[in-house]
């Protein structure tokens, strides 16, 4: 564990967890980068590792709040994220075996593709719920072995990915994905901090004192949502922003070592 993380871990932490409860998600892509360069970890396979336990706890407390209203499709919550972990665990696996650096690199570049993701407007198109036959399940499966590896070689939860995913094999409504997901989400990166846990690439100190400053932050975000509501577009385009300059940065750290 490094020395005197404490304040760094709980203010990362609180940002990440913010920004979740502020815009309902994305924030958790700024776990590594800020475990790496704000709290001071050297290895970024421990940062990674440490990171995927922060995003499943915080998925899987955003799963209750999300059960409670209705928002889960729990037959296909559960198939997805059982199929799902295969795939983090093989990605997980392959992303211990890459070199820090390039995989810092690889990183830099899928933060590149969801910043430029959340940029474009989003169209809300009507929901059609598609019948369980052999193409419905094929489609999960797939969907859930890709997002699952994507999940688990880069340590993030991955509802960028998910999200559309589910909508895509099984019809169902936005606001269903969404909640749905976060079992994926909770599972991948467990799955994920098991597997890196297993090869002593997880600092389980760190990773509550960043928990622990995401749980307070998700609370000012919530209650700072409600507020701004009108605004969630524009904070979202804010929030792209940031995450692309991010990546420019991990980027050139990736780049020159």
């Amino acid at each position: 564990m490094i020395t005197g993380t404490l304040v760094p871990a709980l203010g990362s932490g609180s940002l990440v967890g913010f920004i979740l409860g502020l815009l309902g998600g994305g924030g958790s892509i700024l776990a590594t980068p800020l475990l790496l360069y704000v709290v001071g970890v050297a290895d970024p396979h421990v940062a990674i590792g440490t990171s995927a336990l922060a995003v499943s706890v915080n998925a899987y407390a955003s799963l209750v709040a999300h059960a409670r209203k209705g928002h889960v499709w729990w037959r296909c919550a559960v198939v997805f994220a059982l199929i799902g972990t295969a795939g983090a665990l093989l990605g997980s696996s392959l992303g211990m075996l890459v070199d820090g650096r390039r995989l810092l690199l690889f990183f830099g570049v899928l933060m590149l593709v969801v910043g430029l993701l959340m940029l474009r407007p989003r169209r809300e198109a009507p929901a059609v719920a598609r019948p369980v036959d052999l193409r419905m399940c094929a489609l999960t499966a797939g969907a859930a072995l890709v997002t699952g590896f994507g999940s688990g070689f880069f340590g993030i939860g991955g509802g960028f990915l998910i999200v559309p995913a589910l909508i895509l094999a099984t019809g169902m409504p936005t606001i269903s994905a969404i909640g749905s997901s976060l079992l994926a989400v909770g599972t991948f990166g467990l799955a994920t901090a098991l597997n890196y846990a297993g090869a002593g690439l997880v600092d389980w100190a760190l990773a509550a004192e960043f928990i622990a400053g995401g749980i307070l932050g998700g609370i000012g975000g919530m209650l700072l949502a409600t507020r701004l509501s009108a605004s969630r577009h524009m904070l979202a385009r804010l929030f792209a922003a940031l995450v692309l300059a991010v990546a420019v940065y991990v980027i050139h750290r990736g780049w020159s070592g």
